[in-house]
């Protein structure tokens, strides 16, 4: 395995995170425990969770990847061998997280923290992330920019203070953002600045062959602030393993069971996957694998979020770590990107 900072912190993560949001919806506890016991001991000391998770949000499945993670971490005695990321819902009207619409105030923050340390048990969390943002901006697929003028969104002071006092408790070491825009986070990070505030360590976006945007701004702040990716879709949830080529439907795959994330399903998509999938098989290459090794090996790259609904795939994914593109291989990667630079925002 491989470790790089987080952000300007002390902590080193495995380069491969092991992502949740299958579990307690795809994943049984003892699927998820699995999971853990071969990422522990293949390197992985990185998981992410939120407590929106797992994915589809229902209020009868809220909450159970968190405890599952909680509930491993006790039964092995792992908490000091593992970092621990999760994030707290960004704007809703869905009651059942705060008995109130939610909004990035510090009420709802500091609710959130106590919620996810309880179903965590732990009592820090390694990096704490907002989930999405409260203002309206271009995120979960959106390009275009659309201003909106006079929002009633809380400030990203007020919002920063919070988690600057969440840290000053001892209950977060770290904080991150997710599905922000470039001029959001170096905002958190002027404010940071200025007022003595936690600086943000992290910004989890899509990124993945499908999906480059992050190249576009985010990826040089990154580099400059120390303020790195945490990729999350970095196989398109899939797609880029070629299972899903020519509308095929493999049974109880995400994309079979789910119809949420279409965009990684058009039929641009379908054409994309379908020249890189031929690219890693005339290289003897493992598409799944050279999806994660592109994204894996990017400057800007903190650690890459994998998924997996079986051990298999998790191991294969994992592995994926020991690939290194040649310089040819990502100049072949850069010309099939250029034919379609944004075929799934």
């Amino acid at each position: 395995m491989k470790y790089r900072k987080l952000g300007r912190s002390d902590l080193d993560v495995s380069v491969i995170c092991l992502g949740t949001m299958t579990w307690g919806e795809q994943n049984t506890e003892a699927d998820a425990h699995a999971q853990m016991d071969m990422a522990l001991d293949m390197g992985v000391n990185f998981l992410d969770t939120a407590e929106l998770y797992p994915i589809p949000p229902r209020e009868e499945t809220q909450g159970l990847s968190e405890k599952h993670i909680g509930s491993w971490h006790t039964s092995r005695k792992a908490r000091d061998r593992i970092i621990i990321a999760t994030k707290a819902v960004g704007p809703t009207d869905t009651l059942y997280f705060r008995g109130e619409p939610t909004k990035l105030k510090a009420r709802h923050l500091e609710e959130g923290v106590n919620k996810s340390l309880t179903k965590l048990q732990t009592d820090y969390i390694d990096l704490y992330q907002l989930h999405w943002p409260e203002r309206t901006t271009n995120y979960f697929g959106k390009l275009g920019y659309e201003h909106v003028e006079n929002e009633e969104d809380t400030p990203l002071l007020e919002t920063l203070t919070a988690l600057g006092d969440l840290v000053k408790s001892g209950k977060i070491r770290h904080i991150g953002v997710s599905n922000e825009s470039a001029w959001g986070v170096m905002e958190y990070l002027r404010l940071a600045d200025k007022y003595d505030l936690p600086q943000m360590a992290s910004v989890q976006n899509p990124y993945n062959l499908l999906n480059r945007i992050y190249e576009v701004g985010l990826a040089e702040m990154s580099i400059r602030e120390q303020c790195g990716l945490l990729a999350y879709s970095p196989s398109a949830m899939g797609v880029l393993s070629g299972k899903y080529l020519n509308g095929a439907k493999p049974a109880g795959a995400r994309h079979t069971v789910y119809d949420r994330f279409k965009r990684y399903t058009t039929d641009l998509a379908d054409e994309m996957a379908g020249k890189y999938f031929a690219l890693a098989q005339a290289n003897g290459l493992n598409p799944a694998q050279m999806a994660l090794a592109f994204v894996n090996s990017r400057q800007f790259l903190t650690s890459s979020i994998i998924g997996a609904t079986t051990l298999a795939q998790l191991k294969e994914n994992i592995e994926s770590i020991d690939l290194e593109l040649s310089d040819d291989m990502v100049a072949e990667i850069d010309k099939i990107h250029m034919m379609h630079p944004y075929p799934c925002p």
